[in-house]
């Protein structure tokens, strides 16, 4: 995790924690709001919080059926509560292979 630079502001802080603390909603209405989604400490953790929070979604549906289901989904909310506490803090967070694929494909 690193320090983004300090043109950040508390209003950034509030909407990349609250794409983190719910996600898949907010993600999708920070990409509606025009002012919002170009903000670059935004951009980059909006684009996380949607990959992961839509990959939670389908890793969770897909293992219902079975005890782990049950467990994985509660553990991944979790950190994502960790990441949007981060982002609060006005941090760059990386998450292993969300964040590579973000970059790569040039979302973030």
């Amino acid at each position: 995790m690193t320090d983004f630079n300090s043109e950040v502001t508390s209003d950034d802080k509030l909407w990349a924690a609250l794409a983190y603390a719910i996600p898949v909603v907010i993600p999708v209405i920070i990409l509606l709001m025009a002012d919002k989604k170009d903000r670059p400490f935004i951009k980059a953790h909006n684009v996380q919080a949607l990959v992961l929070g839509v990959g939670n979604g389908v890793i969770s549906g897909a293992l219902s059926a079975v005890f782990i289901g049950l467990c994985t989904g509660p553990v991944i909310w979790f950190y994502m509560l960790y990441l949007a506490y981060q982002a609060y803090q006005g941090k760059l967070v990386e998450i292993p292979v969300i964040t590579k694929l973000c970059k790569d494909q040039g979302w973030a």
